[in-house]
């Protein structure tokens, strides 16, 4: 079982998270919207979309095997979509928010439904030493995924209350670690340490943000990740990235984000302000093309964050699904969402 590093507990508990009547609560106050509000929100989602919400072509995926991912060096890191990214340290493989479902839904027949395939499917990984989850929510806890790693996985590391929801299903509670923010445990020489994000939580009408959500620190040795879960822009990434930075890859939400949600989740400006707050040397955009999540084009947060960093003189790679990002050798990638949608053969045409 992983043992508390007693460098990473809290310094005092107003850095831990908050609770009012059994409910969670972030630091700094989040507008809430009302009622008519939200209703408007969920109108516009369900009749008022872009078609360019969803691509009009292929999204390209590198298919990955066992055999692949044994013979893969250390500090490999592979987006298998959304904010599923898998990583391998120390010879062995930690995985972040896993969704392999069709749709990030409590339905299989409703609800937005994956632009693509995973890269390789649950059972054809290898050996999980833990699984990383940020916070309950459809499009980041997977129960069907959960499951079926269950008896591959020897950890699972979770925020408050979404460990007592692993256990509910099936988990063996000795596998389930439940961290608050700034507490940390070590597992395989690995630290991992829960610190804070700006968002909330729930499954259904009745439990909302009872359970806490949660961005990661990772570090191994000299090498420190971190994995923003799903949040807004807060001073906490100063905070991270002072206490813990600098950090050699961000793994940042980019996506799903609108004006009428500024508080839980990111604009790309936002993004690329965080991931300098954490003093990050290479950012990767994750929380994007896999799920229509929000009103923008499903492209639309790649060309933000790739313009955005390249004014600000930041390092960024876009690597396809599936396809491997050393840390040791870092590639920028492609911009390779242009050809899904054929803009690029639009913008050779009309340069020839």
């Amino acid at each position: 079982m992983a043992t508390v590093s007693s460098s990473v507990t809290p310094v005092s508990r107003q850095e831990t998270s908050r609770q009012e009547q059994g409910a969670f609560r972030n630091h700094a106050p989040v507008r809430r919207a009302g009622f008519g509000k939200t209703l408007q929100i969920f109108w516009n989602m369900l009749f008022h979309k872009p078609r360019n919400t969803r691509p009009a072509g292929s999204i390209p995926v590198h298919s990955l095997t066992r055999e692949q991912l044994l013979k893969a060096p250390d500090h490999s890191v592979y987006r298998l979509g959304h904010s599923t990214v898998l990583l391998k340290m120390r010879g062995k493989f930690w995985i972040t928010d896993p969704v392999f479902a069709e749709r990030a839904s409590p339905f299989q027949w409703a609800g937005p439904k994956r632009f693509h395939q995973p890269p390789i499917s649950l059972e054809a990984l290898p050996e999980i030493e833990a699984v990383i989850l940020s916070h309950d929510h459809y499009d980041h806890l997977d129960h069907q995924a959960v499951l079926a790693l269950a008896s591959k996985t020897r950890h699972f590391l979770a925020p408050l209350g979404v460990g007592d929801t692993l256990i509910k299903w099936g988990v063996p509670a000795a596998k389930v670690r439940q961290l608050d923010w700034w507490q940390g445990c070590e597992i395989g020489g690995i630290c991992f340490i829960a610190t804070p994000s700006q968002h909330f939580s729930g499954r259904g009408l009745f439990d909302g943000n009872h359970t806490l959500w949660a961005s990661w620190v990772m570090i191994d040795g000299l090498t420190r990740i971190f994995f923003s879960g799903d949040t807004g822009y807060f001073d906490g990434f100063k905070r991270i990235g002072q206490q813990y930075g600098p950090f050699d890859l961000t793994l940042m939400e980019t996506g799903a984000y609108n004006v009428e949600w500024p508080h839980v989740h990111m604009q790309p400006e936002q993004t690329l302000q965080a991931h300098i707050d954490l003093r990050g040397r290479w950012l990767l955009p994750i929380h994007n093309g896999t799920f229509d999540l929000a009103m923008h084009a499903w492209h639309e947060p790649f060309d933000r964050i790739l313009s955005l960093a390249w004014e600000r003189s930041v390092n960024i790679t876009t690597p396809q699904m599936g396809q491997a990002f050393s840390l040791t050798q870092p590639d920028r990638g492609t911009a390779w969402w242009l050809e899904v949608d054929g803009t690029l053969e639009q913008q050779e045409g009309a340069s020839a």
